[in-house]
């Protein structure tokens, strides 16, 4: 990626994107380098669970490598959100040397409950690097409407791996594979051959349980490292990553719903075999996807689900059935909820302008 280097207005310039979360079907679970994925990865693009953010940035006299940033969740300051900021940065300034020589302030919003177990990194790093990238394009830095995504992909990517695939809508792959052109290590690329049925698929979050997961997402992607597992784990990635593109462009749900709960289950497999061992499974979590089990087994609903690195259920299904599946979740998958709590959300068109 290329660095460009802009003026700050003197008066400032401000700008606001929405961008949405993402729910992997085939996971990555692993890094090496700096922030390069294990293996690739395939996710659903939400609508509902999305984070808005609004930046004013402003030229400074000198130039401060430690930079000037302030952040406001919900209009309250967050100084403790500021090093995580700080640190995307500085990953990102050998690409953007303008950022030591303006200040930054953020305000943020994330339409899901707070510590709702949905994680806010994606949908917050993605709508940020938009903002950024905006920025870049309306000083002076010519750039059409891809290059502005690839460009903003590649900045999430930095802050958040996830986070890279947010921009795009309906699905997106992160990480080189030989089945999808163009696809990259250091970006994530639209997913286009996909069939009708996938573009209004339903993905209803179970909070199961709210709050701080026990062991964060980098200490269980470092875990990998050494893993008794972990090569036959990621040549698995890569077989389902074949199997999926072919599943998404015949729009086979059943196929698509049995490789989402393998990839699911076989993430917290690795879990659960890592050294130290740990398990992100609450009990409840273990009674929802039984409950699935056994309404698809009696009943035929095509109802799946997958989970992220925690205890919450993302429950999948087609439009087509979509007032049965949320009757049984509405009936017997919501008293499993941490207060009842669930989130109705489906495919949506990634990051926006506000």
């Amino acid at each position: 990626m290329k660095q460009v280097d802009i003026k700050i207005p003197a008066e400032g310039y401000c700008v606001s994107y929405q961008s949405p979360s993402n729910i992997a079907i085939v996971k990555y679970w692993g890094k090496k380098g700096e922030q390069i994925p294990a293996n690739a990865s395939l996710s659903l693009t939400l609508s509902e669970c999305r984070t808005e953010t609004h930046m004013m940035v402003k030229p400074s006299k000198v130039a401060n490598e430690d930079y000037e940033v302030s952040v406001y969740l919900d209009g309250e300051k967050k100084d403790d959100f500021v090093p995580k900021i700080k640190q995307f940065f500085t990953r990102i300034v050998s690409y953007a040397p303008y950022l030591t020589k303006c200040s930054v302030e953020i305000h943020t919003h994330n339409t899901f409950p707070h510590s709702s177990g949905i994680a806010s990194s994606a949908s917050g790093m993605s709508a940020l690097s938009m903002c950024l990238v905006d920025m870049e394009r309306n000083c002076g830095v010519d750039m059409s409407e891809e290059e502005m995504k690839k460009r903003a992909s590649f900045y999430a990517r930095l802050g958040s791996g996830s986070a890279s695939r947010s921009i795009y809508p309906l699905a997106a792959v992160w990480g080189e594979h030989i089945e999808y052109k163009c696809s990259s290590d250091l970006y994530a690329i639209a997913v286009e051959d996909v069939h009708p049925v996938f573009h209004t698929f339903h993905d209803t979050v179970l909070l199961i349980e709210k709050g701080q997961k026990s062991v964060s997402s980098t200490v269980g992607h470092s875990l990998m490292k050494g893993h008794p597992y972990s090569a036959a784990r990621y040549q698995q990635a890569v077989t389902n990553m074949s199997k999926l593109k072919d599943i998404m462009s015949r729009g086979d749900v059943e196929a698509f719903g049995a490789l989402a709960e393998s990839e699911a289950l076989t993430l917290h497999a690795m879990m659960m075999t890592a050294s130290p061992y740990y398990i992100l499974f609450a009990p409840h979590t273990i009674e929802a996807i039984q409950l699935i089990w056994k309404e698809r087994k009696e009943k035929g609903l095509p109802v799946y689900f997958t989970l992220d690195a925690g205890a919450n259920v993302h429950v999948l299904y087609p439009d087509s059935h979509a007032g049965s599946v949320q009757s049984f979740i509405k009936e017997k998958l919501s008293p499993l909820c941490q207060g009842g709590t669930y989130i109705n959300d489906m495919v949506g068109s990634g990051s926006s302008k506000i």
